[in-house]
């Protein structure tokens, strides 16, 4: 193989949300493109499975951490062992994240709680541990936003509204880890499918049955190409939408 083939090779990635959907295909295509990669999660047995996996396939060192986005000591250790283990940290991604059904009227407190918890202060503790790291090797941030952090989601409110978060808080975190040379990119998709939305008992895949849905393969290829950039150049945003979405995209509430 060609450094061509292997544009990441000598390089850690690290993917949050790592056991399912979009942070499961992503590790893969990282190490596809010569990365080793660490695997983070709350699922542990599904981390090891996929560490056996993608080690068989692209021959990659692969750590699984399991990690609760949710509690900044873990997410600190799990950036510490990535790079003791692992020799560093040049590629962060920061996919965990959950859907809670619910009107505002509606939704308990509890499940408002959880959603924020893990897509707004797990996003947050992955970045804050993690910028120390990436600064040393002059690394690269990428945070999943979703197209319903582009547009008013008049069915879903409080999940936009931390995909609005996410993309206002990546942005500008771009504003100035530049002068640091650190690369940041955010990245949002509409339809994917994947497991979120499964404790409320509608994953994607079942909401997103009447809609050519894009695979978690395909959007990570974005995440990929992201990665694959090196300074001084970085990929700001990358919105990758089903060619008919802004078509009929007030019409449904999911993505």
């Amino acid at each position: 193989m060609t450094r061509d083939d292997t544009p990441l090779d000598g390089k850690t990635a690290l993917v949050t949300g790592a056991s399912s959907g979009i942070g499961r295909a992503a590790a893969g295509l990282l190490a596809r493109d010569g990365a080793d990669v660490a695997l983070a999660a709350r699922r542990e047995e599904r981390l090891r499975e996929l560490a056996d996996e993608i080690e068989a396939e692209h021959g990659r060192r692969v750590l699984a951490v399991p990690t609760d986005v949710t509690d900044e000591t873990q997410v600190r250790e799990m950036v510490e062992r990535t790079a003791d283990e692992l020799g560093g940290v040049d590629l962060v991604v920061a996919n965990a994240g959950i859907n809670r059904q619910g009107s505002v009227e509606d939704i308990s407190t509890e499940r408002y709680r959880s959603l924020m918890d893990v897509n707004v202060d797990g996003t947050f503790f992955t970045a804050q541990a993690a910028i120390p790291a990436l600064r040393e090797t002059a690394g690269v941030l990428i945070f999943v936003a979703s197209f319903a952090g582009h547009y008013p989601r008049p069915d879903q409110p409080i999940y936009a509204a931390s995909k609005w978060w996410t993309r206002g808080f990546a942005l500008s975190l771009a504003g100035y880890l530049g002068r640091d040379d650190v690369g940041v990119t955010v990245v949002s998709p509409s339809e994917v499918d994947t497991e979120i939305g499964i404790h409320d008992g509608r994953p994607a895949h079942e909401r997103f049955a009447d809609i050519d849905s894009a695979t978690p393969e395909e959007f990570a290829e974005c995440i990929a190409f992201a990665a694959r950039q090196e300074a001084p150049n970085a990929v700001a945003e990358l919105g990758f939408y089903r060619r008919n979405k802004f078509s009929n995209w007030t019409r449904n509430a999911d993505g």
